[in-house]
């Protein structure tokens, strides 16, 4: 059975392993929610995740004979790294079941730390089925990323430093995939300080944990679909499932287009670097899925290993959700000085074009028309209806 002693005793475990990550205070986060917000900053831990505590401890608790016969993880990149990285400390033989679709990034450093890598084509469920089949024909000790006593209790860790960094924090957000994480804070946080609200946020392409605690029982996805590959998880926990509806407050979900504006303002704003399922918490706080008004709270950025790849899309993403970049496109008279008075309105503004695509009209249109299509740097959304506004003033036809 999970108790806060074996909370207690992973801490001891890991205390030369894991790092005590920072707790910093959020000034955006909290004028947007009207409260304190403080972040949780796993995304700098020890193979750039929070997934090393669960790994590291339950791999000290395995028996000499499940050490010699090796172990094998199946994950989404995280877990794959704090097994492969507890393996090699502990001169164990590691194989790894990844999704194909997992980020570069954490399958390379992976195979830095030693392990054995094994691609599967789909996503982290696929990965867990060949993990099993793996399990019984080479006879590995398996280790699984979230449905485990001792993993939960590495996870809980986290809530323990919290308390003690902020003994008087009212609520606690935490991203939710398999359950892992959300399972051992708030069964660490509600045993410890029982008026502590945790909230647990999914991506919404990805909402197993949420729907099988709306209707009281475990529900498998037949897909997922997440920039938040971390959290991309099909079908929660037994025990995290039990563990959820027992001290889990609420979970709440966001989309991509929200999950990269969070990642942006965590770039621009605190100067970190979150992966998807890292910036979860991050944008339930953004846009407003839970009431913090006058309450201190933590977002548990979980972690750090976003592939670079796919980070300029990202921001791409995040810069069209938070009214940083927009397009604008304008039937125009084609005649002199057109992109002259255009360019002159948005300019005096503030704006900034960064790209102009003319094209002529189409049969059935006026045979002097053409299209002028823009793309700007803005502040915010306020600013784009500003110039949108000034270039209707002007005569101007936006389509």
């Amino acid at each position: 059975m999970l108790t806060i002693d074996n909370v207690y005793r992973a801490r001891n475990a890991l205390k030369d392993v894991a790092r005590r990550t920072d707790v910093i205070y959020s000034p955006k986060l909290s004028g947007v929610c009207a409260g304190e917000v403080y972040l949780k900053t796993e995304n700098l831990q020890v193979t750039g995740s929070f997934k090393v505590r669960g790994a590291y401890y339950k791999m000290t608790k395995l028996t000499d004979e499940e050490k010699s016969r090796g172990v094998i993880a199946c994950s989404a990149g995280n877990h794959a790294q704090g097994v492969a990285l507890a393996a090699q400390k502990n001169g164990i033989k590691a194989v790894i079941c990844l999704p194909d679709g997992a980020p570069i990034s954490k399958v390379e450093a992976t195979k830095s730390y030693g392990a054995e890598v094994c691609l599967v084509e789909g996503v982290y469920d696929d990965a867990y089925k060949k993990a099993l089949e793996l399990r019984d024909e080479k006879g590995y000790t398996f280790l699984h990323p979230f449905d485990d006593e001792d993993v939960v209790a590495g996870q809980g860790t986290i809530a323990l430093e919290i308390l003690e960094q902020l003994p008087d924090v009212d609520a606690i957000i935490v991203p939710v995939g398999g359950g892992g994480l959300i399972s051992g804070i708030a069964y660490t946080a509600k045993t410890l300080a029982p008026n502590i609200k945790v909230y647990g946020v999914e991506a919404a392409g990805a909402a197993s944990m949420r729907n099988s605690l709306v209707d009281h029982h475990i529900e498998e996805l037949s897909s997922v679909a997440t920039i938040a590959d971390g959290i991309a998880v099909k079908r929660p926990g037994t025990l995290t499932y039990e563990l959820c509806e027992k001290y889990v407050d609420e979970i709440v979900t966001v989309t991509d287009d929200e999950i990269s504006a969070a990642i942006l303002a965590l770039m621009e704003n605190q100067k970190l670097v979150a992966e998807g399922a890292g910036a979860v918490p991050v944008a339930a706080v953004m846009f407003n899925k839970i009431d913090l008004k006058g309450k201190k709270a933590v977002c548990l950025v979980s972690g750090g290993n976003i592939d670079v790849t796919i980070l300029s899309r990202v921001i791409k993403r995040g810069l069209l959700m938070s009214g940083r970049n927009c397009q604008l496109t304008l039937e125009l008279v084609d005649k002199p000085g057109q992109l002259k008075d255009v360019s002159r309105i948005i300019a005096d503004l503030g704006g900034n074009v960064t790209e102009v695509y003319h094209q002529r009209a189409n049969e059935g249109s006026d045979v002097n028309g053409c299209y002028l299509r823009v793309t700007l740097e803005t502040r915010n959304f306020e600013h784009i209806e500003e110039i949108r506004n000034a270039l209707s003033a002007h005569g101007f036809k936006l389509i």
